[in-house]
């Protein structure tokens, strides 16, 4: 059985943040049962050099809809980078759903080999779509999945494996 490049991609991003939007939930209850205020999870970081929680939603927010946008050919959406509480992160992670919802196979696949090539930072990156998703695409959005999950521990929130994996059974 092979895999199209759009189940390896779409579905992926999707229920990475769907799990990162359940972690978020996870922060809110453990702040509201501790008496503290969950929005100044918002702009905690690890270290000071790496991105709050804040940045790390809206990296991988923007890496899942500009991937599905580079992957179907299509028009990410624009969203500011201005979420301050656990409520606006869990609303910007939504609409990027919302978006990858909209984005369809037929307009992914048969693309493999398709140039992708895009500005970050100062350089310029050009993959081929396969190569895109690979090297580029998934890693960096585990990355910053990875890192907000890793905040979330580190003030507390009593997230385990499950929580980052989510369910982990067949459809």
């Amino acid at each position: 059985m092979s895999l199209s490049l759009y189940e390896v991609s779409v579905p992926a991003l999707i229920r990475g943040l769907e799990n990162l939007s359940r972690q978020i939930d996870k922060a809110a209850a453990y702040a509201q049962e501790n008496g503290l205020n969950g929005d100044e999870f918002v702009q905690a970081r690890l270290a000071p050099d790496m991105l709050s929680l804040a940045g790390q939603v809206q990296r991988a927010s923007d890496t899942a809809k500009f991937g599905g946008a580079r992957l179907s050919q299509g028009q990410a959406p624009s969203f500011a980078d201005e979420e301050a509480t656990l409520d606006e992160l869990k609303a910007r992670i939504a609409k990027t759903v919302d978006y990858l919802r909209g984005v369809q196979a037929k307009d992914v696949d048969g693309g493999d080999k398709r140039e992708i090539r895009f500005k970050a930072g100062q350089r310029e990156l050009q993959f081929v779509a396969d190569d895109y998703v690979r090297n580029y695409l998934l890693p960096n959005f585990y990355f910053h999945l990875t890192t907000a999950y890793g905040l979330l521990r580190h003030k507390g929130v009593p997230l385990g494996k499950l929580d980052y994996l989510g369910n982990i059974q067949a459809a």
